[in-house]
């Protein structure tokens, strides 16, 4: 990240999340950034794809997106002043804007924020493109890594996607050291 990443209080902004790459793009929503990004990269994948193999050019693709969320997620991490859970909880607003997902809050602790994802116009987004099958890598496979480069001690589950045909995509995080101090804390009597 750069000189044009800004805090407002316990919110970061979206040039958080756009990151080093973005520094003269300005602030964008992740919708539009994911857009933008899908009428790039969805052609360049069909062509990559007929000369080189379908599954190789994937595989690449994956590991490369894998790769720039993880350091957008150690980014986001210091950017937002710290890694707690409570930390990312307040960056959903981030991938919220322009009522890009619809999100019922089940659990938010120190140990663990549970949400289920309602609405995802990235899906319906993809899905307009006629990019569903990319929408899972270019956007959904993020998530696991994004977590953990904002904090590897942090766990995400999530069983279905709405991205893969599900009702809704469920968001389960859980710190594992704040788990692990707990019970060790509780065994030192």
């Amino acid at each position: 990240m750069g000189a044009h990443t800004k805090r407002t209080g316990e919110e970061t902004t979206m040039e958080t999340v756009n990151g080093p790459t973005d520094r003269g793009a300005g602030a964008i929503s992740i919708l539009a950034r994911r857009e933008i990004e899908a009428r790039i990269v969805g052609p360049i994948i069909e062509a990559m794809s007929h000369e080189f193999g379908r599954e190789r050019v994937i595989a690449v693709v994956r590991e490369t997106i894998l790769k720039l969320a993880r350091e957008t997620g150690a980014g986001l991490a210091q950017h937002s002043g710290g890694c707690s859970l409570a930390h990312f909880a307040n960056t959903l607003t981030l991938w919220r804007a322009d009522d890009a997902l619809d999100i019922d809050m089940i659990e938010s602790t120190q140990e663990t924020l549970s949400f289920n994802v309602t609405r995802c116009r990235y899906a319906e987004m993809y899905e307009a493109l006629g990019l569903r099958e990319l929408g899972g890598i270019l956007s959904c496979s993020r998530d696991y890594a994004l977590i953990e480069g904002f904090n590897p001690s942090v766990q995400l589950t999530r069983t279905q996607t709405i991205m893969e045909g599900a009702t809704h995509c469920d968001f389960r995080f859980a710190d594992k050291s704040s788990i692990a101090g707990a019970s060790s804390k509780g065994n030192e009597t």
